[in-house]
């Protein structure tokens, strides 16, 4: 599988404070990759740097072989780049039609606009049956479909998702987590993955990155990262202090 997503010695915060320092990570096409770690750690700021929306201070990122580090947000969805932010940022007064025609921007025709709707409405017909009513009006799981179809409606190429669970009953959250599954299986999407929620995480993703203060500590398939003890102890049983060590 060919790069699509490449990062290479990123370093970037907010002023003068650097929170991610020389990270460095890959997602290939098709791949479900998963970023975990503990509040804190930087794993959004990693997504709002990619998305142009927390400015580069070293280092570059590339998309499909291009440098899109300094482009503007715009540009990077324009290239193929969606982002599903964490806690949704839906427009709750706004109906459920209107939050996904906000996401179909970059579609210069209504009739393109009007197929992807009917697209994501195929993927989530309970949206469909909402499609009237107030997003605030949703459940929480609802939210996050909507979120995430509004995401869609620009037919991404990579769609990264930050806490996809956060905030979800179990059972809403397995279900969330079966969507990505099916939109990686069944439409080949790739999926860039934050998520607290380590175990359901690991077992979605094809590979996985730990992320403690901002560095990249460990990489390897999400099985390798299930079954190492140090992640386990961090991630998988309350352990709340211990944090992985690098490799040797």
């Amino acid at each position: 599988m060919s790069a699509l997503l490449e990062l290479d010695r990123i370093t970037s915060g907010y002023g003068r404070l650097p929170v991610l320092r020389e990270v460095s990570l890959t997602v290939r096409t098709g791949e479900i990759v998963a970023l975990i770690g503990a509040n804190g750690a930087g794993k959004s700021t990693l997504l709002n740097t990619v998305m142009g929306l927390v400015a580069v201070a070293g280092g570059s990122i590339r998309f499909d072989g291009r440098v899109i580090s300094g482009l503007p947000t715009s540009a990077i969805v324009r290239a193929g780049l969606a982002q599903v932010p964490e806690r949704r940022q839906l427009f709750g007064a706004m109906t459920v039609e209107d939050n996904l025609r906000l996401g179909a921007y970059v579609h210069a025709d209504r009739a393109a606009v009007e197929q992807a709707q009917t697209e994501q409405f195929r993927q989530f017909p309970i949206l469909q049956e909402r499609r009237r009513q107030a997003a605030q009006t949703l459940s929480g799981g609802e939210q996050q479909m909507l979120a995430i179809a509004r995401a869609l409606m620009g037919r991404p190429r990579l769609l990264l998702l930050d806490e996809p669970s956060l905030g979800l009953a179990p059972l809403n959250a397995q279900q969330i987590f079966g969507v990505i599954r099916d939109l990686n299986a069944r439409d080949r999407l790739t999926v860039f993955l934050v998520e607290q929620n380590a175990f359901h995480a690991l077992k979605l993703a094809h590979r996985a990155y730990v992320m403690v203060n901002g560095v990249i500590t460990l990489t390897g398939t999400g099985r390798e990262l299930l079954e190492r003890p140090e992640v386990r102890a961090a991630y998988l049983e309350g352990g709340k202090d211990a944090a992985p060590a690098a490799p040797h």
